[in-house]
């Protein structure tokens, strides 16, 4: 059986300032699809700024969003191909 490798290239990118930060998720897929997610997380005023922290978060909450909607795309395409509602696919 032959094996072949496959890679998907995620890209982050994040915008901040004293309070928020934003994070946008970016992932083009072999068929040229691209999909895009965001993230955003908001620093309590009594925490410390600290950048990195609000990145993970933010980065988190928009790769589990890019997540979301491979998962949805790949729901619609094995409706399209079987003709028929897909089951869950578990997370």
């Amino acid at each position: 059986m032959m094996h072949t490798a496959v890679g998907w290239h995620v890209e982050l990118e994040f915008m901040e300032d004293d309070q928020h930060t934003r994070a946008v998720a970016l992932v083009r897929l072999p068929d040229g699809t691209e999909v895009r997610a965001h993230g955003h997380a908001t620093r309590h005023r009594v925490d410390s700024n600290q950048p990195r922290v609000g990145e993970e978060i933010a980065g988190a909450r928009a790769l589990n969003e890019l997540a979301m909607q491979l998962l949805t795309k790949a729901h619609d395409e094995i409706d399209a191909e079987s003709g028929r509602t897909s089951h869950t696919i578990n997370v």
